[in-house]
């Protein structure tokens, strides 16, 4: 990722002296067909994270915010990436397919199909992972908020569809939630470069993934329960790791079979407030064994009806 950043990153005349403020860098509805999945890590060790409120809605050295749909069907049929804010495309890249098995997915392309805007002053905002053939920028080209830059993806370093954006100021990594110091942990800071800064929730879900008997929690955050591939006759289960979830949270578990009907739905209500809990679901093998081919499973959890997490899992049946 690093070389990544240092092929886009270039000095060019400022076009502001204004710090930027941020819309949505995508054209969906929060909480309804997309969310938050994953905060810039504020932890500098290795090894650990923490997003800016001190939740663990991050990933270990994650330098950006991940904006995540809720199905690859909605990803097909079309999502615009949107500038963020006012300014002049840098530099572009485009022609990586959308593959989530990250073939040919290296350090120096794991930002996938992507675009990087100047916006003055040392301010620079990218956009990761559109779909192959969608850029819609070139360098050099103007941009105002709200305008597209090309349709989410899953091209580079994902397994999903989402847009990752990046905040540089200077070539440094920038938290647009909490700019300056987190150090009280605020989920709804006064210092925020967002026009509208989106409602943080501190729940989210760690892990989701396929396993082929219900695991127990320390299996599953030992990585001992996830499977990748299996054969026909094993049960199919799909599990979800949540974080501080609330009572009357709503936990659905799916999973979907190669020719994408669903082969299972469960709603799992949550009824404690223990910070780390996990849920599992799944079938045996019917009759004469599983079709082969990928199937897909999902975690889901709503609040309200809001949707705050949700999580993708991948098994191969051969």
């Amino acid at each position: 990722m690093r070389a990544l950043i240092a092929a886009l990153i270039v000095s060019a005349a400022p076009l502001a002296a204004e710090t930027p403020v941020l819309t949505l860098p995508i054209d969906c509805e929060l909480g309804v067909s997309c969310f938050i999945e994953d905060y810039v890590d504020r932890d500098p060790e290795p090894g650990t994270q923490r997003d800016f409120a001190c939740g663990l809605n991050s990933r270990d050295g994650h330098k950006g915010t991940d904006i995540a749909l809720l199905s690859f069907d909605r990803m097909d049929e079309g999502v615009e990436v949107r500038a963020a804010a006012p300014g002049r495309v840098l530099r572009t890249r485009d022609g990586m397919a959308d593959d989530i098995t990250l073939q040919g997915v290296t350090d120096d392309n794991a930002c996938g199909n992507a675009a990087l805007i100047e916006h003055g002053d040392g301010w620079q905002t990218m956009y990761c992972h559109m779909k192959r053939g969608s850029v819609a920028v070139q360098p050099g080209d103007e941009v105002a908020a709200g305008d597209p830059l090309g349709e989410v993806g899953v091209s580079g370093q994902t397994t999903h569809p989402h847009v990752h954006l990046t905040v540089y100021r200077d070539g440094e990594v920038v938290d647009p939630f909490a700019p300056g110091d987190t150090s009280a942990c605020d989920p709804a800071p006064d210092d925020t470069l967002w026009a509208e800064p989106p409602t943080y929730y501190k729940t989210g879900l760690m892990t989701a993934g396929f396993s082929t008997a219900l695991p127990s929690l320390d299996e599953v955050r030992s990585g001992a329960a996830r499977v990748t591939e299996t054969a026909p006759g094993t049960p199919l289960v799909v599990y979800g790791h949540m974080a501080y979830p609330q009572p009357g949270d709503l936990l659905t578990i799916t999973a979907q079979g190669p020719d994408g009907e669903e082969m299972f739905r469960q709603e799992i209500e949550v009824e404690t407030d223990q910070v780390s809990q996990m849920r599992a679901f799944g079938r045996r093998a019917p009759s004469g064994g599983w079709p082969a081919g990928d199937y897909l499973g999902e975690a889901l959890v709503t609040r309200d009806g809001v949707v705050i997490a949700h999580r993708n899992a991948h098994v191969t049946v051969r």
